[in-house]
Order: structure tokens, then sequence, then C-alpha cells
């Protein structure tokens, strides 16, 4: 069972990768056990659909600290890390990779930095990308230095999502109305105080990648409609460029007409219609991006829901203990629970659920979204709600008693 209050939460979103968490666990529970600290590592499964699910869980059985958060579906790579973080409880929040190309023993390095120099915001930035792929190196720089000049240079650049953040950070990103952040941009624009640790980006352990191109142009394009109207600009631009080119050929066409030297063609026509329908399809494919951001931020739907969280299990166990200390089993009669007074049975069960004490029902799957509320433990018959009513059946059943005798 994982700390109520660790000092560092480490979140590790992951997506189909059985091949690796074995490798994982081998590398990043040395370096956590090594600090001597109490601390949780939060493994989010984002829907897998190969064998991860059943890994994790042989992995639990044998670090307490480890807690799986399964989310109900394939939400995405910066969905599944925004609901790690809102669900870890640590002083500081790391997140990681499951790939180890982000070695976790900087970790180390990033938190001593953290606490020596106050700081919210640790970022672990890439000085050494040569194990990437040629292909891999120029998208990340072009997306990078693109970032960067929408942006600014808030952004550190060949910075991933390999970084710690101090519990402030946290809840000021908890705070925030965005339902789907990029975070890599999100958590600069806080302005938090923050520093860097630079290290050599490592080949992927086992495994392939999930960043496809098709996901890698999705995060370029969320990253630059979320935090710029860059775009809208230079669809304005091309307008207005279309206007004045326009504007030219009005005015030669004029002259030709004057001079009486006309001549009857298709190309030039042909090519200016393509020309301004094609400026207008793109400025049009741009409002569009922005309206579609409109759109779903009016819809509010979360951008992931939690399936189950096996912290809320623990919980749900500590609930039932209480439950079995704070209602005492009523008088009874002949050796026989008194019904008519609503008392309970005589096993020291709730009536109607389970005899070996524990609180029926399973942890209630809770939507999360962006934004909300720090995770609440909640099961089916409630902790709380029956522990007062077994006190009444108490003191009913005493009160019929009384009233028999």
């Amino acid at each position: 069972m994982t700390s109520r209050n660790p000092s560092l939460s480490v979140v590790v979103p992951i997506f189909n990768e059985e091949s690796v968490l074995p490798l994982l666990a081998r590398r990043l529970r040395p370096v956590l056990d090594g600090l001597g600290e109490p601390y949780e590592v939060v493994a989010v499964d984002d829907g897998s659909t190969d064998a991860s699910p059943v890994v994790l869980a042989g992995l639990r059985r044998g670090w307490p600290q480890l807690r799986v958060v399964r989310l109900r579906r394939n939400s995405g790579h910066q969905a599944a890390l925004t609901a790690g973080l809102f669900r870890a409880r640590g002083g500081y929040v790391a997140s990681i990779d499951a790939d180890l190309q982000d070695p976790p023993e900087v970790l180390v390095e990033m938190l001593t930095l953290a606490r020596e120099r106050a700081l919210d915001i640790v970022y672990g930035v890439r000085s050494d990308r040569s194990t990437d792929s040629t292909f891999k190196r120029s998208t990340a720089g072009l997306y990078y230095r693109l970032v960067r000049r929408l942006v600014g240079n808030t952004v550190p650049a060949q910075a991933g999502d390999f970084r710690l953040l101090s519990r402030a950070t946290v809840e000021a990103l908890r705070e925030l109305p965005e339902r789907r952040p990029v975070l890599r941009l999100v958590v600069p624009w806080l302005g938090f105080p923050s520093a860097e640790v630079p290290y050599v980006r490592e080949q992927r352990a086992a495994g392939s990648t999930k960043y496809s191109l098709s996901r890698m142009v999705r995060l370029a394009t969320d990253s630059i409609t979320s935090f710029s109207a860059a775009p809208l600009r230079v669809a304005t631009g091309l307008g207005v460029g279309g206007m004045l080119l326009c504007a030219l050929m009005v005015v030669f066409a004029f002259v030709a007409y004057l001079r009486d030297s006309t001549v009857a063609g298709w190309a030039s026509l042909y090519v200016a219609i393509l020309f301004l329908g094609a400026v207008q399809l793109l400025c049009l494919g741009l409002l569009g991006e922005y309206v579609g951001r409109i759109y779903a931020a009016v819809q509010g739907r979360p951008s992931y829901f939690v399936s189950s969280d096996t912290d809320d299990l623990f919980v749900s166990s500590d609930a039932a203990d209480l439950v079995a200390v704070a209602a005492p089993a009523p008088e009874s009669v002949d050796g026989l629970t008194d019904r008519s007074a609503g008392g309970a049975p005589l096993d020291g069960s709730v009536e109607g659920g389970p005899t070996d004490g524990s609180v029926d029902g399973a942890p209630v799957e809770e939507p999360v979204g962006a934004g909300s509320g720090a995770p609440v433990a909640r099961t089916g018959g409630g902790a709380a709600s029956v522990a007062r009513s077994g006190a009444a059946s108490a003191r009913r059943g005493r009160s019929g008693t009384r009233t028999a005798g």
C-alpha cells in the first residue's frame, strides 16, 4: 500500500508496454528506494490492449509503492499524463515515460536541485539525441523552433514530458480550465521558478514507439492552436495578399483592354481561380481548427475516464475496518437478533451485505477531466453512511429490548 503523504510521486503513462515494464521496475525501484523517503509510482494504463495490465498486477504484488490507475479507453499520452498528475499525492510529482529513454537516475538530481534552490519546476533537457533517427531529430527540432517562435522562449528547447513539479505547480494546473492541455507548453506558461537538468537520451529499452507520424502532427497542431492565434493572422495575411494580387490582375486586364491587346485565354483565369480557391480553403481550415476547439470546450466532456485505481481498493478496505469498529452489535433476545427493532445480524456484518466484515460494492467509476478535484474514494455502501446506520440500528435495538421487558 502506498503512503498517504509521499514525498515524491512518479507518474508513468503506459500504453501497450508489456515488454518494457519489468525493465522499468528493475531500474526505477532501486533509484526511489535509495531516497530513503516515502514515495509512490502512479502507473497510468491508457487502455492497453496487450498484457500490460497483467504485468502491472504482477509487479504490484512485490512492489507495494506501485499504484495502478487504469483508464477506460485509450485517451492519449497527454490525457494519461494529466490523469496521473491530478491523482498523485506527493509533495513533488515527476513524470517519465516507460520506454526508459529518459534515465530514472536523473530523478534524484532533479529532486535535489528543486529542494536546494526552492524551485517549482525542473525540466529534463535532452543534450544528446543521437540515439533517435534522423527523421525524429529533424521533426523534433522543427517542432521546438516553431513552438518557441510562436509561444516564446519560455518553452525549453528539447524538453519533453520528463520533468519534476512541486505540489503548488500541480494545483495550479488543476485550476486551469483547459480539458486537453499540452503540458510541455502549459507548464512553462505558468512562470514558476524553474531550472534544467541535461541528460543523454537513451535508446528505447524494448518494444516500439507509440508516437506515430500522425500523433506527432496532432501534437504539433494542438500545441500551436492552443497557445497562439498566429495561424489566424497567417490566414488574414493570405487573404490580404490574395486581394492585392487580384487587384493587380484587374489593373493589368484593364490596361490590356485599353490597348486592345486582350487575348482570349483560359490559363490565367484558371490559375487565378485555383489560387483564390486554395487561399479560401486554407483560411476555412484554420478557422475550423479554432472552432473545433471551442466546440470541444463547450461540450465539456472529460478528456479521460478512470476505470479503476488500486489505491481506491485499499481505501475501501480501510473503510470496512472502520465500520466494524464504529457499528457495535445491538442487544438480542434469546440469542437472536431483534430484527423488529432494526438490529443487525449477530455475525457483525451489515444486513444485506457480505458477512466477512467488508463493505459491499467496488469503487465507483468516476469521470475525471482536466481541472477536476482530488480523487475521492467512494464505495458502493459508503463507510460513513453504513457506520451511522449501524449505530442507529443499535440504538433502536436497545430501545426495543427495554420496551419488551
